[in-house]
């Protein structure tokens, strides 16, 4: 696990005049922003504000048009995906992309050799893997589960499978695509208690988020996107209480 010892003031990913354009429709333009250490940063906004092509940029999923973005001060512009893993930058997708034919305790060991430098392992080494495997599984309350196919697991196990998947690597930062569309109250409230207690331990969130009820009761920080375009990026309550925001927000806008 990450260490519990984060300092919430270092910027550990910077993002600078990043744009990306599909045809003549900037999906990103000209979008700055941090990502501090050890809080959550929500992405919220309309359909089609960039959020998730934001996302890709990051983790080299597209290539940027323009602009930077600094992972620990580094640049990691032509980053490919999976470097973008092992470096510590891990994300979820809206679509989960599991393993639907192995079983769940596969799919997360699958995740953990595919997100590290592949070197022989010692034995204390598999014995560490070995227990990141256990409390991933522990965590999100699939360790009975362990054993089943993704595919015939229930909507909210699959949900919490993809959150497993990431939490068993040493991932620093994590991007979550909408990881809780979906989940019924009793499960909303599990991943809001997962969410809360990683990022005690250490682990800075960035996620996207249609449901308000989740970006109020989750963020430290929001950034609003609308048509690519960063509108605010500052203390929940200052982007919450903007009557124009929230205009753009319940698809108001005049």
């Amino acid at each position: 696990m990450v260490s519990s010892q984060v300092d919430t003031q270092e910027v550990l990913m910077e993002i600078r005049n990043v744009d990306r354009a599909f045809g003549g429709v900037k999906a990103v333009d000209n979008v700055s922003m941090d990502l501090r250490a050890g809080i959550i940063t929500t992405l919220v906004g309309p359909n089609g504000a960039g959020k998730t092509t934001l996302f890709n940029l990051i983790t080299g999923e597209l290539s940027k048009d323009s602009g930077t973005i600094k992972w620990l001060g580094q640049p990691i512009n032509r980053i490919k995906p999976f470097q973008a893993a092992r470096a510590g930058i891990l994300r979820t997708f809206q679509d989960l992309r599991l393993f639907n034919e192995m079983s769940v305790e596969d799919n997360i060991l699958t995740s953990i050799e595919a997100n590290s430098v592949p070197l022989p392992m010692a034995k204390s080494q598999r014995k560490a893997r070995r227990e990141k495997v256990e409390y991933a599984l522990s965590r999100t309350g699939l360790i009975d589960k362990r054993h089943i196919r993704a595919k015939d697991l229930a909507y909210a196990e699959r949900k919490f499978l993809s959150m497993a998947r990431v939490m068993a690597t040493d991932a620093r930062l994590w991007l979550l695509d909408e990881p809780a569309s979906g989940l019924d109250p009793n499960s909303y409230e599990k991943f809001l208690e997962i969410l809360r207690e990683e990022v005690k331990q250490g682990v800075t969130v960035c996620i996207i988020e249609h449901n308000l009820d989740i970006v109020i009761g989750i963020s430290d920080r929001i950034a609003f996107l609308d048509r690519g375009k960063l509108l605010a990026d500052d203390e929940p309550q200052t982007v919450l209480n903007d009557p124009d925001l929230r205009a753009i927000y319940f698809g108001e806008r005049t």
